[in-house]
């Protein structure tokens, strides 16, 4: 077991939860079950105490219940898919390469073409994409078909490096990582979910588009403090922690500092970014406000998820008389 002192990040934004979570976490339970990503009795405990649906009605506290039952499935399999990555029997890159053509040739030409290893993951992708089509646009379909093509390209990056046995370092890691999180594609959800239309040249503009990716790395560098000692047991290196570690020669405790010191930076930045927004009329002004409460859900979401419903990081926390979080891992 280890035992790790961590400083309480910045996240001074509301908790917040969907009305209809519970339908959410039945109806994702049923639909996993209808397409067989989960199988023996030991995975089923495991997807029980995971909760991956409430990471998605924190998330998107206003989504109407189809809306919702959507995100919290494409979340669910993003972790399932995960989880099958490791511990694939075929090899990482061979596993990856394979869900990278199935996915590509769902989104791109309606037709799953899979192997029987793979058909679960397909058929469950194709579900999701269907139903995502019913209330979307042409336009917005573009935009998360590259998402999803960005984020299955980094995913091969990561199985590249481990293959070459190449540890990334920091700078290219920070530059990768709002890709292998998948969050892009569960940014651009927002539209067809929470119904918040932002027209182009507003959802382009340059401060919006920073507050995105501040956004990205506050999850993501969030769910690498969470989540490292599992990753470093395993010997990936794709972790803020591990590679602030080993490029700059750190001790652990200083690599979890630092990391904790880059989220806080990290959640200022987006705050910064929200008071500057730039005017674009009262009625997008609108729209655009309630754009930048859901990355707020966003982040604390992720948050409350990781520390209160989520057995997944398999941590005991205890805070200490000076406000800090002391992680037991078991």
């Amino acid at each position: 077991m280890l035992t790790l002192q961590l400083p309480q990040i910045y996240c001074p934004f509301p908790t917040m939860l969907n009305p209809f979570a519970k339908e959410a976490e039945k109806h994702t339970t049923e639909w996993v079950s209808r397409f067989g990503l989960v199988k023996s009795e030991k995975a089923w405990e495991r997807f029980r105490r995971a909760k991956f649906a409430m990471l998605s009605s924190r998330a998107f506290p206003t989504a109407g219940r189809y809306e919702l039952c959507i995100a919290a499935e494409f979340n669910t399999w993003l972790f399932l898919l995960d989880d099958k990555n490791d511990e694939s029997m075929f090899g990482k890159l061979d596993f990856l390469q394979m869900v990278h053509s199935f996915v590509g040739m769902i989104l791109q030409n309606n037709r799953v073409v899979a192997p029987d290893e793979g058909m679960p993951l397909a058929l469950s992708f194709e579900d999701l994409w269907k139903r995502m089509k019913r209330i979307s646009s042409h336009a917005w379909q573009k935009r998360f078909v590259q998402s999803m093509t960005d984020y299955l390209d980094a995913c091969l990056w990561e199985v590249e490096n481990r293959i070459r046995h190449q540890a990334p370092t920091v700078a290219d890691y920070i530059e990768k990582r709002p890709y292998t999180g998948a969050l892009f594609a569960d940014i651009e959800l927002i539209e067809v979910l929470e119904s918040i239309y932002l027209p182009d040249e507003v959802r382009m503009h340059e401060t919006v588009v920073q507050l995105s990716l501040a956004c990205n790395n506050v999850v993501c560098w969030a769910n690498d403090l969470f989540s490292f000692d599992k990753e470093r047991r395993q010997g990936d290196v794709h972790n803020l922690v591990v590679v602030l570690k080993e490029e700059r020669d750190l001790s652990l405790e200083e690599a979890v500092a630092e990391a904790a010191r880059m989220h806080d930076a990290e959640v200022r930045r987006f705050i910064a970014l929200s008071e500057s927004l730039p005017a674009f009329g009262a009625e997008v002004q609108e729209e655009l406000q309630r754009y930048v409460t859901v990355l707020m859900a966003w982040m604390r979401a992720n948050l409350d998820w990781s520390f209160q419903d989520t057995a997944r990081y398999r941590m005991n926390i205890t805070e200490t008389a000076s406000g800090n979080w002391l992680i037991s891992r078991l």
